[in-house]
């Protein structure tokens, strides 16, 4: 009997250690003596000397970001824009429309990079960061709409009914009403869409130019002649700003939120003496 209640926190501790194991040892070989990532060679920090001196590093660190941000910004514009007017509108062929809406995310990335590239080409735009910015913004629009709509459909419809009997407009509904509480889930698409563009590597190496690059892209054209542990040291920053932002927000969430003595001497305050809250 009592294997079996062992069984689980032993399963629990395998995927936990495949998980995080390989994390683990990208933070420990950051500080590798040696060149070869697979043999120690004693501790040392000539890797982030070697990453700060490095311009093409953070040029392409750069890009990624730049790249990320814009996408994510017009996945979150399209995408909002997107859910909440299919859910205004009533036309037959709706759910055709919403499938085809969701096909980037169910095409298979290579395929999605070649019809970009062709498309492209086709128009005769010039590949670099415009080209980069479009596709990626087409294919995180989904997760974006897909976030929002969930909203929308359990938001509470009465809220905008009261205020368009009160006479306000489509227009002050949807700022004052509904975009507000579509900011978690736009938030959440954005993120979502940000990490996602950070990460591609097969879409962009179709879209991308020459004088371009990301740093998904550098890091694969490098495991041709060998990863160094250059880029365990930019993985290990980069790891570390995740954590601290993480962190620091769970702080943030936690200052904002009120004690619940206060708030309870607060409304007793204004209720005042004698009288029931």
């Amino acid at each position: 009997m009592k294997n079996r209640t062992k069984l689980p926190n032993i399963y629990l501790g395998v995927v936990m250690a495949v998980l995080y194991l390989p994390i683990v040892l990208v933070v420990i070989y950051s500080f590798n003596e040696s060149k070869i990532s697979s043999v120690w060679g004693g501790f040392s920090l000539k890797w982030y000397e070697t990453l700060f001196k490095d311009r093409a590093m953070f040029e392409a660190l750069g890009n990624s970001l730049v790249l990320a941000l814009c996408s994510s910004l017009g996945a979150a514009i399209i995408g909002t824009l997107g859910a909440y007017g299919f859910t205004r509108v009533k036309l037959r062929s709706k759910s055709v429309v919403e499938y085809i809406s969701m096909l980037p995310i169910m095409i298979p990335e290579i395929i999605l990079g070649m019809v970009f590239m062709t498309f492209f080409s086709l128009i005769g735009l010039p590949f670099g960061m415009t080209t980069l910015i479009l596709a990626h913004t087409t294919f995180c629009v989904p997760y974006v709409y897909m976030l929002v709509k969930a909203r929308l459909v359990g938001m509470d419809k009465s809220l905008g009914e009261a205020a368009r009997d009160l006479g306000a407009s489509e227009a002050r509904v949807f700022f004052d009403i509904t975009l507000p509480l579509l900011v978690p889930a736009i938030l959440s698409g954005m993120l979502l869409s940000f990490a996602m563009s950070l990460d591609d590597v097969i879409i962009s190496i179709f879209v991308t130019g020459v004088n371009v690059n990301t740093l998904p892209i550098k890091v694969y054209t490098q495991i041709k002649t060998g990863v160094t542990p250059e880029i365990n040291a930019l993985c290990t920053l980069m790891l570390g700003v995740t954590i601290l932002l993480v962190v620091l927000s769970n702080v943030l969430g936690k200052i904002g939120k009120p004690k619940a003595g206060k708030h309870h001497k607060q409304t007793g305050e204004l209720c005042g003496p004698g009288q029931t809250q």
